[in-house]
């Protein structure tokens, strides 16, 4: 039988509003995305709707090739792959399946972030952050990584878990499945 795996992506694309928050966290990353192959074909987060305007935020789906990665050619990243049963995945799907039916309806929580870094949770309706989503995500699949609510969990927690194996540090587009893509 073969083994399931989801990925977590931490990335840092060295932005204005990334380097502020790196600042303060002094986390090397500072965003996260989830996906559900090495490739990062399929990668899902809260972050910019378009690469060109950090204010509009909310439920994306990631383009490594295409969107704000590709405006940030120098983002670096860690990745990580988490051993998941297949229900899981199911169920993580379909979750990440209703925000992508109400996609419009989702916006970035900029207040949760900060609610985070006095420790106190924000949570809005129909807002999330990226390390809010997908730990959110995880934790209603069944996974729950820290006792603590999704609302307070930052990227850096992600690293710190012990769940997670490491499979790559370095350049984005360094990475093996993704340089083959891009070029």
């Amino acid at each position: 039988m073969e083994d399931t795996y989801v990925y977590i992506l931490l990335t840092d694309t060295g932005t204005l509003f990334t380097k502020s928050i790196k600042k303060y966290t002094k986390a090397p990353y500072n965003h996260v995305s989830i996906s559900f192959d090495s490739e990062l074909k399929e990668l899902y987060s809260f972050g910019r709707k378009r690469p060109s305007n950090p204010f509009n935020g909310g439920f994306v789906r990631e383009d490594v090739e295409n969107g704000t990665y590709r405006k940030y050619p120098g983002t670096t990243c860690v990745l990580y792959k988490m051993k998941v049963t297949k229900r899981e995945v199911e169920k993580m799907r379909r979750i990440i399946g209703v925000f992508q039916k109400k996609e419009t309806k989702w916006f970035y929580n900029l207040l949760g972030v900060i609610g985070v870094s006095i420790n106190e949770p924000v949570e809005i309706d129909s807002s999330y952050f990226c390390s809010q989503f997908v730990s959110d995500v995880l934790h209603r699949s069944g996974i729950k990584l820290w006792d603590k609510l999704p609302s307070l969990v930052t990227p850096d927690d992600f690293r710190q878990s012990e769940r997670l194996e490491w499979v790559y540090e370095g350049k984005l587009y360094d990475y093996k499945p993704v340089r083959l893509r891009i070029t």
